[in-house]
């Protein structure tokens, strides 16, 4: 099935820096290709890198059909075997080629409309790293307790360890110049990537740009796939990296 695109453009948004968008894939065969339309339809992405990770279930059928159309700004990579979506960001990373780097998920939880809101700050020379915020007042889906409950804790111990005053550390929407993290080691493979990358950026010196974006979060039965699990994991990684080089 072919991917009908209307661009449009940001009367209110002048874009003078190159972006690329990178979508982390796994097992998203209902939603990577209307996300991909979204992304498009905004037309702000001078190239779009989708990375799949080693999914199962048809997804990677749909990525070979999107392959097939020869979009000019859409690069598809593969992952031989599931790594984690860490793994998935930084494969989308080397291959990045843009003075911007925006992350993506590959399901409907954030709205591409908002990339104008977050390129603004890059592009004013505000700062080099933004965040999209879920708890800043933008409009949501209300989010399951402990999962709020997991992602303020996190939140916090990133401001006590890095002395910031983050709202959502945990969020998808991080955007980067490239500068940032082009060259940065990153060991993680999984969702521990959110607060390892915070961690560097933090102790860059750099100050991180929050904007608040609205939120759909998704349940369960839809396909969430961080786990409660992952928080330990999360915050064991802020610790080590607040003291280890």
């Amino acid at each position: 099935m072919q991917v009908l695109v209307q661009e449009r453009t940001h009367p209110s948004f002048e874009k003078t820096l190159t972006l690329s968008v990178i979508i982390p894939c796994y097992n998203e065969v209902s939603t990577i290709q209307p996300v991909l339309k979204r992304v498009m339809a905004v037309g702000l992405a001078d190239e779009i890198i989708i990375v799949d990770d080693g999914s199962t279930d048809g997804t990677r059928e749909v990525l070979k059909q999107i392959e097939a159309e020869n979009h000019v700004r859409v690069r598809v990579l593969y992952h031989a075997h599931n790594q984690g979506k860490g793994a998935a960001v930084i494969t989308g990373f080397a291959a990045a080629t843009s003075d911007v780097f925006l992350i993506q998920d590959a399901d409907f939880e954030y709205d591409p409309r908002e990339y104008p809101i977050l390129l603004r700050p890059i592009e004013e020379g505000i700062s080099k790293v933004v965040y999209g915020s879920r708890f800043l007042g933008g409009p949501r889906k209300a989010m399951n307790f402990w999962n709020m409950v997991a992602n303020r804790s996190l939140t916090l111990a990133t401001n006590i360890l890095y002395n910031a005053i983050l709202s959502d550390m945990e969020t998808c929407y991080k955007v980067f110049r490239a500068e940032v993290v082009r060259g940065m080691l990153i060991r993680a493979k999984r969702f521990e990537f959110e607060p390892e990358i915070t961690a560097k950026v933090l102790k860059q010196g750099i100050r991180i740009y929050e904007v608040p974006i609205s939120y759909n979060g998704r349940e369960w039965h839809e396909g969430k796939k961080i786990k409660w699990t992952d928080a330990p994991i999360a915050l064991w990684t802020l610790l080590k990296y607040r003291f280890v080089n």
